[in-house]
């Protein structure tokens, strides 16, 4: 993927400087952010590469998040905020600088398609963190739970770390470019959850999922939350290849569709258990992951994206 024409956006709180601290005692706990904008696309990976590494069903790990447990919460933690407040705006450091410049250009993207329906468009702000950080109205926010946006604060909120976990413990890439790519395709999965709250999506699946009368029926809710995110970031790459020449390279696209059949419910269910539980899906499965995220980038509209019509499953 090349990025060094990108936009880079000033939406950037940078507290890696803070240095995460370790376990806290009491407090609320945090509820992974389910229903409003769901599980992020990396905590499937994170939570799966833990639960692979020590014989857990990932299932199990995942099990924190309200839509599975009716509301348990895992362990809070605490952070060290010695070093100072967080910085603001366009991190100067490699990594930094990329995700500011794919947040700036998928900013300018949605703006573009919104004002072409005569809609106001306001981008999400991105925290990047260590370890763990203050996660707002979402409660605290932890590495070990993948980037996550937080509809309340419209924020998204990312371990740098974790894309290196991408690469070189869960090879959902190969080579600078589609590493760099997926990174993109992660972000615009996030920010496809932001769409999804402007639009007034989640709110919806929310209310619906409350009054859902099983958890079989949140859950394909859910599925249908996640895999329209995965069509929205396709819709992305194909507006910036269009208004970017170039910007995808030979490769990116195949990095992309590797890393969602690696984090296909199906895919991790039959890793950690040998067995596929459909009714279990919060995320669709491998085959569903890549036919939306290819619709959105063949087609490039929202409209393709209804992941709620009837057949659309």
């Amino acid at each position: 993927m090349r990025y060094d024409d990108f936009r880079r956006s000033d939406d950037i709180d940078d507290r890696r400087d803070e240095g995460g601290g370790g376990m806290g005692g009491g407090g609320g706990g945090f509820g992974l952010p389910m229903g409003g904008g769901g599980l992020g696309i990396g905590t499937i990976i994170i939570l799966g590469l833990v639960g692979y590494a020590f014989g857990i069903d990932p299932r199990i790990l995942i099990g924190g998040a309200e839509i599975l447990t009716g509301g348990q919460q895992a362990p809070s933690y605490q952070t060290d905020r010695r070093s100072g407040p967080a910085k603001t705006g366009a991190p100067k450091d490699e990594v930094g600088s990329m995700i500011a410049g794919i947040l700036g250009e998928i900013d300018d993207r949605w703006s573009e398609i919104f004002q072409s329906s005569g809609q106001n468009y306001t981008g999400p702000r991105i925290v990047l963190f260590r370890n763990a950080t203050n996660g707002g109205r979402c409660g605290m926010a932890q590495s070990a739970m993948g980037p996550f946006y937080c509809p309340p604060d419209k924020q998204i909120f990312l371990d740098t770390a974790f894309f290196r976990e991408v690469e070189t413990r869960f090879r959902g890439c190969s080579g600078k470019s589609a590493c760099n790519f997926t990174t993109a395709y992660i972000i615009a999965h996030e920010a496809g959850h932001h769409i999804q709250n402007l639009l007034g999506i989640l709110p919806r699946v929310n209310r619906l999922q409350q009054q859902a009368g099983s958890k079989a029926e949140a859950n394909a809710l859910q599925v249908k939350v996640e895999l329209q995110a995965d069509c929205l970031s396709g819709v992305w790459v194909n507006r910036e290849e269009k208004k970017r020449p170039g910007f995808v390279e030979p490769g990116d696209i195949d990095a992309a569709l590797k890393t969602a059949t690696a984090i296909g419910d199906d895919t991790l269910q039959r890793q950690s258990t040998g067995r596929v539980v459909p009714d279990s899906f919060t995320h669709g499965s491998a085959t569903q992951r890549k036919q939306w995220f290819m619709t959105g980038y063949q087609q490039g509209t929202v409209q393709a994206c209804n992941t709620f019509a009837a057949g659309a499953l």
